[in-house]
């Protein structure tokens, strides 16, 4: 399906681009969400006469983002959240928590703006990508902690806080102690061949 872009889409093109895209993608996503028209002969007549007031609207909503860019430079927000000892969350964060978590920082944003393949499940520290703009973009880093100090200590350290897998730590003990038995049984042997050669020679 050729479709009119309305504003810049990733992969795609730029506003007024007129492109070929699968029908699924047009009709469940840039049609119904605005970022493109129908490329017929009458949206092509209709675009060119707007074409105008689209693209100085689309250069006052860039400058606005880049604005808000200025102010959410470094930004870090916290998520406190229940969690297992390995760091598996009992539940997830998505992209609407995402949001309200930079909105309540004070950059109000929609959860569409946040760029997510899919949910986080596991405590840590997640560079998120915000979208301020078609073709404005900042990067948001979300801290998922149990706490507020577990926060701050993940923070300090850029690493998840959870419990140490001690599992493998016996296992040297446990070889030394096997090599022991072995050579326990290795030097028995040797006494028994050695008795036994003894007998033989009485």
């Amino acid at each position: 399906m050729e479709i009119i872009l309305l504003e810049r889409v990733d992969k795609l093109g730029k506003l007024g681009d007129v492109v070929k895209v699968k029908p699924g993608y047009a009709r469940n996503f840039l049609l119904p969400t605005g970022k493109a028209l129908r490329a017929s002969k009458a949206n092509m007549e209709r675009f060119e006469a707007e074409r105008a007031e689209r693209e100085n609207n689309n250069a006052v909503a860039r400058s606005e983002a880049e604005g808000k860019l200025s102010g959410m430079d470094g930004l870090s927000v916290i998520l406190v959240r229940a969690a297992s000892e390995m760091g598996q969350l009992f539940g997830s964060v998505s992209s609407r928590d995402i949001a309200i978590a930079v909105s309540e920082a004070g950059h109000e944003i929609d959860k569409r703006q946040v760029v997510m393949d899919k949910a986080i499940k596991t405590l840590g520290l997640f560079p998120v990508a915000i979208n301020l703009h078609a073709e404005v973009q900042t990067i948001v880093t979300v801290n998922i902690a149990r706490s507020a100090e577990e926060a701050e200590m993940q923070a300090k350290t850029g690493s998840a806080i959870v419990a140490n897998d001690t599992a493998d730590e016996p296992e040297a003990p446990k070889v030394e102690a096997r090599q022991e038995t072995a050579d326990e049984q290795t030097d028995e042997a040797a006494t028994v061949s050695a008795e036994t050669e003894t007998e033989e020679q009485e």
